[in-house]
């Protein structure tokens, strides 16, 4: 195995929980998710080459993954555009709390109504990242991206709200 496959995957492995993040915000069922974990790390290996370290690989990372989530999602929709929806359990390295998986269970239900560009901003800002970055992100002005992430959490708390959970 030559360097730059070593290198690919130890920052594979060391950045996994991106891609179970991006699947799942995407896609509803855990066979979708793997299919989704597959085609991103397709197009992570293709890009690598021009990966130049400029930024942190997980930042790189995001991008590549939700472009291709957007992608994928996109033709998914046109082969079905009803959803199964069924709860996937989150990985877990905490004791089993059954009120939260409940709550994720839901957010992630509520997530699945949203559009794809809707999933990568709650996606990023799950993740910390400033309006800034976010725009960055995304290809769209600090400005934008605070308006559409402050209209994006609006509409998935009235999601939420209309599926009748009561906190």
């Amino acid at each position: 195995m030559e360097i730059k496959e070593k290198e690919f995957l130890a920052l594979m492995s060391t950045h996994k929980g991106i891609l179970h993040k991006v699947g799942r915000m995407y896609m509803d069922t855990a066979e979708d998710q793997e299919d989704l974990h597959q085609e991103i790390i397709i197009q992570l290996w293709k890009s690598y080459g021009n990966f130049k370290g400029e930024s942190e690989f997980s930042s790189w990372m995001y991008r590549v993954a939700v472009n291709t989530a957007i992608t994928y999602f996109k033709k998914e929709k046109r082969r079905s555009d009803t959803f199964a929806y069924e709860i996937v359990k989150e990985p877990v390295s905490e004791p089993y709390d059954t009120k939260k998986e409940e709550q994720l269970a839901l957010f992630y239900k509520a997530v699945q109504q949203l559009t794809a560009v809707e999933k990568a901003i709650i996606l990023y800002f799950m993740e910390g990242l400033s309006h800034k970055e976010i725009g960055s992100q995304l290809g769209i002005t600090e400005v934008n991206a605070r308006v559409k992430l402050n209209r994006t959490k609006e509409k998935l708390q009235d999601i939420i709200k209309k599926s009748g959970y009561e906190s």
